[in-house]
């Protein structure tokens, strides 16, 4: 089963929460739904700047303690190595996630034949 691992801050990037979990999207919505659950509205953890996707458990919890010791500079350096502008990717998540869930649209064998009569 697939773990993510991800790093959620505020908006002005002064909190920097390390997190585990097995469906990100149910859990940025934990996070939408509680947003003073950890801090006051201020520092609402609300923007996703971080996350890998991880097919074992086992790894998952080690790579997650292992992140969880680096020191704030040490998460800033690796955000930026792939995130170096933090922009929100909860709205690319979310995206991707509509699209996928769509039913894929075909068209139908008459109308395929119109398009190739001569």
């Amino acid at each position: 089963m697939k773990r993510f691992i991800y790093i959620i801050t505020d908006r002005n990037r002064n909190n920097l929460h390390v997190g585990l979990c097995s469906d990100l999207l149910k859990t940025l919505q934990f996070y939408q739904q509680m947003p003073t659950l950890f801090f006051d509205s201020a520092q609402q953890l609300n923007r996703l700047v971080y996350f890998e996707e991880i097919n074992s458990e086992e790894q998952a919890m080690e790579r997650f303690k292992f992140v969880s010791t680096f020191t704030r500079p040490q998460k800033e350096k690796m955000i930026r190595s792939v995130n170096p502008d933090w922009v929100d990717l909860t709205i690319g998540l979310n995206f991707e996630n509509k699209y996928r869930s769509r039913p894929v649209l075909r068209p139908s064998i008459s109308a395929a034949r119109k398009l190739v009569t001569f």
